[in-house]
């Protein structure tokens, strides 16, 4: 069953929506689509109230832990959290009231996969692969998906594909896919992509990256046989775009749980 998946994105404590393919650890080339006056803690209770289960908050950069834990006390235990996520900080995260702890960077050092750096995330979770989402958010290269890391600046030695998810499935409860080249940019989704995920992925995925209108949710439904969920950031009208009304897909997934019970 497909769903919709709402984020927070956390830039410099501030919510924002991001140009994907634009960050990178100066400024100067950074493009905002949208900087809220709200704290990430009223998105966190509109998701609530909502009952937007599977909503992530991202800390792209420094600046953000204060903000990220405001967000974790307005809904506790109904955020994923993600950005700079380790062995060290995965189960204080878990304990500041984070649902699920979402790691990228950390499991590739020096940009070359670590199975021993997964294996001390899960260790510190005390094995619980419930409460740890693997990110393997991509760029597209010569017609591959290479798994990107440092605020999806570095391409990293690992393809996303069949081989990789059937690697990782064992060891976490769920995957998280931006789709890097797509995301901010309001463009449309990557078609392909979802179309492989939902024939790789047998746990959930969520993917971001384009989605622009409420007509996308339907399309990821179809391409993916409902295996893949979708998130939608700049487009949606909480975060000042005009492509897709918040309250239509509240009422999306409520009709999908409707039907799923038919």
């Amino acid at each position: 069953m497909t769903r919709f998946r709402p984020c927070i994105d956390l830039h410099s404590g501030q919510v924002k929506q991001i140009v994907g393919g634009t960050l990178s650890n100066t400024s100067a080339n950074l493009k905002t689509n949208y900087v809220s006056e709200q704290p990430a803690s009223h998105f966190a209770s509109l998701y609530e109230e909502h009952a937007l289960h599977g909503a992530h908050v991202i800390m792209l950069g420094p600046g953000n832990d204060k903000v990220a834990q405001e967000a974790l006390r307005a809904w506790p235990g109904g955020l994923q959290i993600g950005g700079g996520i380790t062995a060290d900080n995965a189960k204080l995260w878990v304990e500041r009231g984070a649902e699920k702890v979402i790691v990228t960077s950390y499991l590739f050092p020096g940009a070359r996969f670590s199975p021993d750096r997964l294996e001390a995330v899960l260790e510190a979770l005390d094995y619980d692969t419930e409460k740890l989402v693997i990110d393997l958010s991509c760029r597209k290269k010569n017609g591959k998906w290479i798994v990107a890391m440092n605020k999806w600046q570095t391409p990293t030695d690992m393809e996303v594909n069949q081989e990789s998810i059937t690697l990782l499935e064992p060891r976490c409860s769920e995957f998280l896919i931006h789709a890097a080249d797509n995301e901010g940019l309001q463009r449309g989704i990557d078609e392909d992509l979802v179309v492989r995920l939902g024939e790789w992925c047998t746990k959930p995925v969520t993917y971001a990256g384009g989605g622009r209108h409420l007509k996308d949710l339907e399309l990821v439904k179809k391409l993916s046989r409902g295996k893949v969920d979708l998130t939608i950031g700049s487009a949606l009208d909480i975060f000042g775009g005009n492509g897709v009304n918040f309250d239509d897909c509240s009422e999306w997934n409520k009709q999908q749980i409707h039907i799923d019970h038919l």
